[in-house]
């Protein structure tokens, strides 16, 4: 009679552990559960991770970098180099454009010279003939003749100053004024009543073209 009382108290002792377990088992599921999720996750963030900083990925764009910057610097030199020829090229230009300039001017200022005193040579050619003509007419004469042959000279020569004048080739004047050097040209001087420096007699005459000194005048000076 106690067995089967005992039997019977195991038996229901049995029943109520097995509806605790299986109330408790839910739960522990449950966590067990959360606890492998949670490891999951874990596991998965690790490998992201992992998978971030994974070197062969990092190398990727580094070696692509440098194949960037390897195919660019030759383009940049190029470029460089191209810069400094287009630099030194202005720079020849710019110097033969200045040389040119001061060829232009200076062969202008030639021709302005040379339009400007194109008659010196024919001045020069002409002044012994005009001498020649003064030395004539120095000469003195009483007969009829001799003084129709010197009016016939100095006609020539008076011709010869008018064309003179047409060209601006002018007398130097000397006689009685103040010695130059830049328009005189004193052989002797002599005592004088007049004052020291002036033009006391004038030998040859002289002759500007324009602003130039043809000749000079050859005179005598006072002391």
């Amino acid at each position: 009679m106690f067995d089967n009382e005992n039997n019977q108290k195991v038996k229901e002792d049995l029943t109520e552990e097995e509806k605790d377990q299986n109330q408790k088992d839910p739960a522990e599921e449950n966590g067990q559960d959360q606890e492998r999720d949670d490891h999951s996750k874990d596991s998965s963030e690790e490998v992201k991770e992992d998978t971030d900083q994974d070197p062969s990925e990092e190398e990727k764009p580094s070696a692509e970098t440098e194949e960037a910057a390897e195919e660019a610097d030759p383009l940049q030199l190029e470029l460089e180099s191209l810069r400094r020829e287009a630099r030194e090229f202005e720079e020849k230009y710019l110097k033969l454009y200045a040389e040119f300039e001061n060829f232009k001017r200076r062969n202008r200022q030639e021709i302005d010279l040379n339009n400007k005193y194109k008659d010196q040579k024919f001045a020069e050619d002409l002044l012994p003939v005009l001498d020649n003509l003064e030395r004539a007419m120095a000469i003195e004469g009483d007969d009829d003749s001799f003084a129709s042959l010197k009016k016939g000279v100095e006609m020539v020569y008076n011709e010869f100053l008018n064309i003179f004048n047409k060209r601006d080739i002018t007398v130097i004047e000397a006689e009685g004024r103040e010695f130059d050097p830049n328009f005189h040209q004193a052989v002797m001087t002599e005592p004088s009543e007049e004052e020291s420096g002036i033009v006391i007699e004038e030998f040859q005459k002289g002759y500007m073209l324009k602003d130039r000194v043809i000749r000079a005048s050859m005179v005598k000076v006072s002391e």
